[in-house]
C-alpha cells in the first residue's frame, strides 16, 4: 500500500544531533543475540525465550511469509493477547520490511473489518479462540468483504482453513533467503486510533519516530540493560507494544508479559522478578496499591510506575507513593500519535509534578494555542519532534492535524503548573454552558475527592435554556447514597463554581473504556442522546439563580 506521508521540515536536523539513528529492532536484535544469545529476554514463560531464539524464529518467521509472497512494505495484522509470538511477529516484520499492524483483541467484526479494509493487511495472526471467542470464526465470515486478505494464522492452535503458527515458523526454519535493506525512516507501524470521535485514525510512524520516543524515556526514567518490564497492557496498544515489544531490543531490557490483568498476581511477578518498571492506566495502579497493601508488599524493586492513558486523580498517585518502597508513580502524557510528550518526575523534581501535573516535558516543543494560533496560558496543546508520528493513512486527516512548521494540534487543552504540564480536557470535551466553558476534567477531579465515587465521567448534555448542561456518571462505593444536594453541597465546600456543579448524574457498575484505558465518553453521551439520562429537574439549591 502506498502511504502518502507528511514532509517533515525537521528531520535533517534529527538526524544530524542524532536524534535518529538510522537503525531497526532488527539491527538491534542481531547485536543483543551476539551479545547476550542465550540471556532470556522474556521472563515467566513456560519455555525459555532468549535473544537468539527470538531472533532466529523471527528469521523463520519472516522467510515464510516472503515464501507466501507477501513483500517489503506490505501490511501484516496480529490480534493476539500478550503473548511472545506477538514479539516474533513484530521482529519478523522489521527483519523483512513488512509494515506492523496491532489489532487489540477486543475488537470485533466491525472495527476488525474497518482495519483490515483500511490497511489492506495480507496477513493476520489470531488466536483459534481466547476467553471464550472464537477468532477463527469471525474471520472466516468476513473474508469475503476483505479482497486483501490473503492469509488467516492461527496462533496457539488449529482452525480449519487458516495456517498454524508453529507449522508456519518451522516451514522457514533453515531455508536461506537474503533480507532486504530496510529504510529507518520507511513506515513501520501501522497503529489505529480508538475512534472516540469517529472513525479510527490510522497512526503511521517510522523505525526511527518510535524508537527515539522510548529512548528519550530510558533515559529520563534512567532504565538501563537488564531491568525488567511488567507489560499488563496490551502489547496491541501503543504502550504495551512500545515497552513490552521494542524495548527489550532498543535498551536491552527483559519483559514479564501478562495476558490478563490480576492485581495480586501482578504483585507476585514483581517480586518474583524484581520488575523495575511498567506503564499503565489508572485502574491497574489502582488496583496494584489496593492488592500490594492486602499481600503485605512494597514493592521494593518497583522504580518507575508511569500512570496515564487516562484521567490520574492525583490521590491515586499519592496513595501508591505512600505504599511502595520508592515513589515511582507518576503521571504521564501522550498518545498513539506522540508517545511520552511528558515523562513524570524525576528524582530532583517536587513531588507535586508527579502527583497535580502530568510531568515535565521530555524530548519534544510544546506550545498552548488559541483557536487563532496564538500562544496563551491555557490553550490546544501542540508538539513537535522527533518522537512524534508521521501522519496519518488519510492525507486529508494528516492536513488537518499539522500546522505547517511541524506542531501536531492534540485536540487537548493544557496549562502549566509547577513546571509540568495540566491537561485540563479536551477541545471537544469542553461543556459550553450559558456560552461559559466549562472543563469537564475539572470537574471530574473535583468528583474524585468525594469519599463515595470511586470514578466519574462528566459530559455534557441538552439543556432547555443555557444550551448545555453537565451530567455526570459515576462509580461509587458499595452501599453507599447520593442524592444530588449531597454533591453540590461537597463540591460547593471545595470552592467549585456553582455552575460547575453537575445538574444530574447516574451511578453505574462501570465506565466504558478504550483498550488503553481512556473513557468512551463517545458512548456516554450516546446513551444520553437515546434518552435514558436526562438533567434532573430538581436542581442544587446555589445555582438556581446563575
Amino acid at each position: 500500500m502506498a502511504w502518502h506521508v507528511r514532509n517533515e521540515p525537521n528531520a535533517a536536523r534529527y538526524r544530524a544531533e542524532g536524534s535518529w539513528l538510522g537503525r531497526t529492532i532488527a539491527d538491534d536484535a542481531r547485536d543483543w543475540a551476539n551479545r547476550l544469545g542465550n540471556e532470556q529476554v522474556f521472563l515467566g514463560e513456560p519455555a525459555p525465550v532468549t535473544y537468539a531464539g527470538l531472533l532466529a524464529d523471527a528469521m523463520a518467521l519472516g522467510v515464510a511469509l516472503r515464501r507466501l509472497g507477501v513483500r517489503p512494505g506490505e501490511v501484516i495484522s496480529f490480534m493476539i493477547p500478550n503473548w511472545t509470538e506477538a514479539a516474533v511477529i513484530n521482529l519478523a516484520a522489521a527483519i523483512m520490511g513488512y509494515v506492523i499492524n496491532p489489532i487489540v483483541p477486543i475488537y470485533r467484526e466491525k472495527e476488525t473489518g474497518f482495519i483490515l479494509r483500511n490497511c489492506r493487511s495480507r496477513v493476520i495472526f489470531v488466536p483459534t479462540a481466547f476467553r471464550q471467542f472464537d477468532y477463527a470464526e469471525m474471520l472466516d465470515t468476513m473474508r469475503a468483504e476483505l479482497p486483501d486478505l490473503t492469509h488467516v494464522v492461527t496462533v496457539r492452535g488449529f482452525s480449519h482453513g487458516a495456517i498454524d503458527y508453529t507449522d508456519l515458523v518451522e516451514s522457514g526454519r533453515g531455508v536461506a533467503m537474503d533480507t532486504p535493506a530496510v529504510d529507518p525512516g520507511n513506515i513501520k507501524l501501522v497503529i489505529y486510533t480508538s475512534g472516540t470521535t469517529g472513525s479510527p485514525k490510522a497512526v503511521l510512524h517510522s523505525h526511527e519516530t518510535l524508537a527515539r520516543a522510548v529512548a528519550a524515556s530510558a533515559l529520563h526514567w534512567a532504565i538501563a540493560p537488564g531491568d525488567v518490564v511488567l507489560m499488563p497492557s496490551p502489547v496491541t496498544h501503543i504502550s504495551g507494544y512500545s515497552n513490552g515489544l521494542e524495548r527489550p531490543f532498543l535498551g536491552g531490557t527483559r519483559t514479564v508479559l501478562m495476558e490478563s490483568w490480576n492485581a495480586d498476581e501482578a504483585v507476585n511477578l514483581i517480586d518474583r522478578h524484581t520488575a523495575s518498571m511498567t506503564v499503565a492506566a489508572t485502574p491497574f495502579l489502582q488496583e496494584l496499591v489496593t492488592a500490594a497493601a492486602r499481600k503485605s508488599s512494597r514493592l521494593e524493586s518497583f522504580r518507575v510506575f508511569a500512570c496515564g492513558g487516562a484521567a490520574v486523580p492525583p490521590e491515586v498517585i499519592r496513595q501508591a507513593n505512600a505504599t511502595f518502597a520508592h515513589p515511582c508513580a507518576f503521571r504521564v502524557y501522550g498518545s498513539s500519535e506522540a508517545p511520552f510528550v511528558t515523562l513524570g518526575l524525576s528524582a530532583t523534581d517536587d513531588p507535586i509534578i508527579g502527583s497535580e501535573t502530568d510531568g515535565r516535558v521530555v524530548d519534544y516543543d510544546v506550545r498552548l494555542i488559541d483557536e487563532n494560533g496564538l500562544d496563551v496560558e491555557e490553550g490546544e496543546i501542540v508538539v513537535r519532534g522527533p518522537g512524534l508520528f508521521l501522519g496519518y493513512g488519510d492525507a486529508a486527516q494528516t492536513d488537518e492535524s499539522f500546522l505547517p512548521d511541524g506542531f501536531f494540534m492534540t485536540g487537548d487543552i493544557g496549562r502549566y503548573v509547577a513546571g509540568g504540564l495540566v491537561i485540563t480536557g479536551r477541545k471537544k470535551d469542553i461543556i459550553i454552558r450559558g456560552g461559559e466553558n466549562i472543563s469537564a476534567k475539572e470537574v471530574e477531579d473535583a468528583l474524585h475527592c468525594h469519599p463515595a465515587i470511586i470514578e466519574a465521567a462528566v459530559v455534557a448534555a441538552p439543556h432547555a435554556r443555557l444550551g448545555e448542561g453537565i451530567f455526570a456518571f459515576l462509580v461509587i462505593q458499595p452501599e453507599s447514597v447520593l442524592t444530588l444536594g449531597d454533591l453540590g453541597l461537597f463540591l460547593g465546600k471545595l470552592g467549585l463554581a456553582k455552575q460547575k456543579v453537575p445538574e444530574g448524574f447516574e451511578v453505574v457498575t462501570a465506565l466504558p473504556r478504550t483498550p488503553s484505558g481512556k473513557i468512551r465518553k463517545d458512548q456516554l453521551r450516546v446513551r444520553i442522546e437515546l434518552g435514558r439520562n436526562h438533567l434532573q429537574t430538581q436542581r442544587f439549591e446555589a445555582s438556581q439563580n446563575d
